[in-house]
C-alpha cells in the first residue's frame, strides 16, 4: 500500500517518521560532558540550547548507552505517547552533525514504540521525563545498520543529544457526538469506537467534483490550524473501486503529519478546522490529490476517500 508518510518531507532520522504538558526542563543545568565515556557535549550545554558535540574516543559501546544529562520534572514518556523532541545528531567518529531540529525551529514528533524511527530511539526515549535533556550512543544494530545513510556510512554508530518537550498520550479511537450521516450519493462511514478501523461503504454513483470534509463524530476539541502536528489513524480507499490502498490500523500504529509539510492539497485543507478527537469523511477529488499521475496503488485521476480519528496534536 501507498504510505501516505512518503510524500512528507521529512527528517534524517525517520525510516520512511494526559500525560505532560509543555515542561520545561529542570534547574539544573546540563554537564559539559556525558558520564560512562560518552561524547562530551562541547557548547550549548542547556536544555533548549542548540549542543555541540566532541568526537568519540576509542571504540564505541556495542549496546544502547544513555545519558540522562539533565532531568526534566514532566511525565514519563511511555510506549505509545506522542512526544515532541528537539535533537542533533551525528556520527561517533565526526564532530560535524548529519542532521539537526534546532535550525529548523521546530521540534520532531515521532510515537514511541511505534517503529517510526530507528530503533535506538524508540528504546532510548521510553522512560525518559518530559524536560530532561538526554545523550544517546546507538550501535549499528539499533540503527541504520549496513545501510549507508545520506552522509551516515554504513555500520555507524550514532551520538544523539535530545531535549524531550512534550509528550502526549494517544487513545485508541476517536469519540464525539455521531453527526447523522443523510447523503446517499456520500460514502459512510461506520461509528465504532473500540480502537479498529473504522468500515467505509462507497456508493455505486459519480464521485463528487469538489472536495468533502464532514464529521462522523464530532468531538468538542481543539480545531487544527495549518501550523500543527497531529496525529492520526485512518483507512484510504478508492471511490472507483472501493479498493484499500493505505491503512495506519493495517499496520498497527498512528501516523504523525506535520500540516505545514503535506503536499496532498486536499488533504490539508479537509483537516485544517476539524476539532481534535474526531473522526471525519474525506473525499478528494484528482485536482486536489494526485491529478494525472499515478502512485503506487493509486491510479491517475482517482477520487480518493478517507476516513480520519484526530487523535491528538503535537
Amino acid at each position: 500500500m501507498r504510505r501516505l508518510a512518503g510524500l512528507l518531507v521529512v527528517p534524517l532520522l525517520l525510516l520512511t517518521a494526559a500525560c505532560g504538558g509543555d515542561d520545561k526542563g529542570s534547574d539544573s543545568t546540563s554537564s559539559s560532558a556525558a558520564s560512562g565515556g560518552l561524547p562530551a557535549i562541547t557548547a550549548g550545554a542547556k536544555f533548549g540550547e542548540k549542543p555541540t558535540l566532541a568526537k568519540g574516543t576509542g571504540n564505541p559501546p556495542k549496546d544502547l548507552k544513555v545519558d540522562v544529562i539533565s532531568k526534566g520534572n514532566g511525565a514519563e514518556v511511555k510506549k505509545g505517547d506522542a512526544v515532541s523532541v528537539n535533537y542533533l545528531g551525528q556520527t561517533w567518529v565526526s564532530t560535524k552533525p548529519f542532521d539537526n531540529s534546532y535550525d529548523r525551529k521546530a521540534p520532531f514528533s515521532l510515537t514511541v514504540g511505534a517503529g517510526d524511527v530507528i530503533k535506538g530511539w524508540d528504546q532510548g526515549l521510553e522512560g525518559q521525563k518530559v524536560g530532561s535533556r538526554v545523550e544517546m550512543v546507538i550501535p549499528p544494530s539499533l540503527g541504520y545498520g549496513t545501510q549507508a545513510q545520506g552522509a551516515i556510512p554504513a555500520n555507524s554508530t550514532l551520538v544523539f543529544v535530545v531535549d524531550i518537550v512534550k509528550s502526549t498520550q494517544i487513545p485508541t479511537s476517536a469519540k464525539g457526538k455521531e453527526v447523522p450521516q443523510t447523503d446517499a450519493s456520500l460514502p459512510k462511514v461506520s461509528t465504532n469506537t473500540d480502537g479498529k478501523a473504522p468500515t467505509v461503504t462507497v456508493p455505486k454513483s459519480a464521485a463528487p467534483t469538489k472536495l468533502v470534509s464532514n464529521y462522523v463524530l464530532e468531538s468538542d476539541g481543539a480545531k487544527i490550524t495549518d501550523k500543527d502536528n497531529v496525529v492520526l489513524n485512518y483507512v484510504g480507499l478508492l471511490w472507483k473501486d472501493g479498493k484499500k490502498f493505505d491503512s495506519t490500523y493495517d499496520l498497527g500504529k498512528t501516523q504523525t503529519f506535520a500540516m505545514q509539510q503535506l503536499t496532498v492539497k486536499g488533504l490539508k485543507a479537509g483537516l485544517v478546522g476539524k476539532k481534535v478527537g474526531s473522526r471525519v469523511l474525506l473525499v478528494i477529488p484528482p485536482d486536489q490529490a494526485f491529478g494525472d499521475k499515478a502512485q503506487t496503488g493509486i491510479p491517475a485521476k482517482s477520487t480518493l476517500v478517507f476516513a480520519i480519528d484526530i487523535l491528538a496534536v503535537m
